[in-house]
């Protein structure tokens, strides 16, 4: 009963006495339903919640995050439902606990998908109540802090997910605090020998460090004094964690990385911190490009500070902060400070973390399933941000390697669509550039266009991903839908009749038969080839079936607009002018081959596999043929061959030689061109080269 009297005591100190009661009253609520729970460390159960609630006292949380800290595990663990702990102590307490409460009871296919869905359902929670992930990461600290009572493989999966979603969220909202100690007891537990083998390094290197710091922390001191300036100079130890990924992620020795003297210096005001910055350039002389002013432009968690480098005495590299103690405070416990400080100055922090949630609802709104969603979440929580500005003056912050498109993604879903080049700075640059700090972009957008599925190999932040893959699959299902009506309408031309000749009776029993929810649906099926056009006719009118024949099958007309649903065949290559074919292939929609294909020769006669399809008289867009070209060893022939292709105005998609003898290469290239008229001006202007002998175009 101690524990309890002081924590009621802690609490008293900045809660009113009924709200001191009220999260009491959970407490014993708490204790009476996991009575005769042990934790893995042989604790009574309760001790656990009380811990998680202690940390959120330590940030001066409301009396309703507390309630909700000591009955997080309640729904979980025991038979007490949602319903009655809204009944005891309101509906704002049950909800926090089941955003915090994981998903027990559900059965996932894998343990990540199940991380996964547990996040996804916080995620909405927290949209609701912000409050739910500073009990989540509360919850999450002391689980490490008692780590070792578990299995190997379990504190290895749970360090893990700690490193690389819960500190990062910590880092996002600003808590530097709990973020370090996340980092520290995980990187313990996932790597235990790395970090002991670091530690002791860096016990070593302490006392060759320690003079040195103290005559560079007492020459400050005298800099500012000599100026008039006050403020409080504190020596920065670097944490384990963060020395390991430096050496990780830049490749540098662990001396490059503690050969640098890091301090801190606090002051009254905004004023202060910038006249304190002259006054150290003007005593030590500083780096060029590494002073950076998070002060006029905050970080995207609130963090501000002005940061610069400096070269000490016999070039010593020395690295400071200059903040007020408001900044201090947020710097350290982030969107904690809005309790524990109740600050004004940090409602820009409570509406960035709140902006950061609404932004997570949207991926969450666009991912495919809910292991995407978390890998665009994934992207989203780099540490290192980069800040860029709109041709109007306007930041924005994007992670850190981002490309123009993420930035047209995070002007606007709809400028990201539509964006087909930008300008970096005033200059046309590719959109696959990397962006830097202070650059100015400017996207330029054309009406029609669309995102291209090759911007995911560049584009890194998750708003940017998660559209561009929601954008492509909604693309591919109305593709698909288009196709398939095509299809079941040319079954049925075959069949004499038509969709307008089906009753409604007819169409709902083939929809309940086919498992599908409505005649949209039925058509994305036929259209991406999980059902055949044929079966699925004689399904619908198994009456007329013997009317069915492949002399009434009219042809399917290619345009070359149908979108990825409809490609061309790699084998031989058809191009506008070839008779072709379509081969239907199951969950690859349609696949054209030229007549008299190998690959498809033995599909060739079942009308349900093959389609007989036409180009269209307008089809449009760039196609694939391969040619192979037997010519003479001779110099220039390759730029020769090269000229005359372009002069054709066709493009080179590749190109290779292969030696047969002294005198003689075969030489194979890829062309990309509009159809058999062109392909015939290509090998009319080669067969004009004295160099080449024979022309091919190679099938198969």
């Amino acid at each position: 009963m101690q524990d309890i009297r002081v924590f009621a005591e802690r609490l008293e100190a900045y809660l009113g006495p009924e709200q001191v009661r009220q999260v009491c009253r959970a407490y014993y609520y708490a204790e009476q339903a996991h009575d005769g729970q042990c934790r893995q460390t042989g604790d009574p159960y309760i001790s656990h919640p009380l811990q998680v609630a202690n940390i959120l006292a330590d940030m001066h949380m409301d009396a309703q995050s507390l309630m909700a800290a000591l009955l997080h595990d309640v729904i979980e663990d025991t038979g007490i439902s949602r319903d009655d702990l809204a009944g005891q102590f309101g509906e704002q307490v049950a909800e926090l606990v089941e955003g915090v409460s994981k998903l027990k009871h559900i059965q996932f296919e894998s343990r990540a998908q199940a991380q996964a869905e547990n996040f996804q359902k916080m995620a909405l929670a927290m949209a609701r109540d912000i409050r739910v992930i500073l009990v989540k990461l509360a919850d999450r600290l002391h689980n490490m802090r008692t780590l070792y009572a578990l299995g190997a493989e379990k504190r290895r999966r749970i360090s893990r997910e700690t490193l690389e979603m819960y500190a990062p969220i910590a880092h996002r909202l600003g808590m530097h605090n709990l973020r370090v100690e996340l980092e520290e007891l995980g990187f313990r537990s996932l790597y235990p020998m790395r970090a002991e083998r670091i530690q002791a390094a860096v016990l070593s290197s302490r006392g060759h460090r320690k003079e040195l710091i103290e005559k560079i922390r007492e020459a400050l001191v005298e800099c500012l004094a000599r100026e008039k300036l006050e403020g409080r100079i504190l020596g920065r130890e670097k944490h384990l964690y963060s020395i390991y990924r430096k050496m990780k992620e830049k490749h540098r020795s662990f001396h490059e990385i503690m050969d640098v003297y890091a301090f801190r210096i606090i002051v009254r005001d905004v004023d202060t911190c910038y006249r304190v910055l002259g006054a150290v350039h003007n005593y030590y002389k500083p780096v060029p490009g590494r002073f950076k002013d998070y002060i006029a432009i905050p970080k995207a968690n609130g963090y501000q500070s002005l940061h610069t480098s400096l070269l000490g005495m016999h070039a010593v590299p020395i690295e400071i902060q200059i903040r007020t103690e408001e900044m201090e405070a947020m710097a350290n416990n982030g969107i904690a400070a809005h309790w524990l400080y109740k600050m004004d100055a940090d409602a820009g922090t409570h509406h960035r973390a709140r902006e950061w949630v609404k932004g997570l609802l949207e991926l969450q709104k666009h991912a495919g399933n809910s292991l995407e969603f978390i890998e665009n979440v994934k992207n989203d929580l780099f540490p290192d941000e980069i800040y860029l500005f709109t041709p109007k003056g306007n930041i924005l912050t994007l992670p850190h390697d981002a490309t123009p498109v993420d930035f047209a993604y995070a002007v606007h879903t709809d400028v990201g669509h539509s964006c087909v080049a930008c300008r970096i700075d005033r200059r046309l640059a590719p959109l696959s550039e990397k962006l830097v700090s202070g650059q100015t972009v400017e996207i330029i957008t054309a009406p029609g266009a669309r995102p291209n599925p090759g911007w995911l190999s560049f584009a890194v932040s998750g708003k940017a991903r998660s559209n561009i893959r929601h954008f492509l699959k909604r693309q591919e299902r109305s593709d698909s839908e288009a196709l398939g009506q095509r299809l079941l309408n040319k079954a049925l031309a075959a069949m004499e009749t038509s969709m307008d000749m089906v009753s409604q009776d007819q169409l709902e029993a083939l929809l309940r038969d086919c498992h599908c929810n409505s005649l949209p649906d039925l058509y994305a099926e036929i259209g991406i080839g999980n059902r055949l056009a044929g079966a699925v006719a004689r399904q619908l009118l198994p009456a007329v079936s013997q009317h069915e024949g492949p002399e009434h099958v009219p042809e399917l007309v290619v345009s070359g607009r149908e979108g990825a649903v409809i490609t061309c065949a790699r084998c031989c290559h058809p191009i506008p002018g070839d008779p072709i074919v379509g081969h239907i292939s199951s969950g690859r929609g349609m696949v054209i081959h030229r007549e008299g294909c190998r690959n498809i020769a033995e599909f060739a006669d079942d009308p349900n596999k093959c389609v007989h399809l036409r180009w269209d008289d307008k089809v449009s867009g760039e196609f694939l043929v391969d040619l192979r070209l037997e010519c003479g060893n001779e110099r220039g022939v390759l730029a020769m061959v090269a000229t005359s292709i372009t002069e054709a105005e066709a493009g080179i998609e590749r190109l290779s030689v292969e030696e047969r003898d002294a005198r003689f290469s075969n030489l194979f290239v890829s062309l990309r061109l509009r159809d058999r008229v062109q392909l015939a001006r290509v090998m009319k202007g080669l067969r004009k080269l004295p160099a080449i002998t024979r022309i091919t175009r190679v099938r198969n």
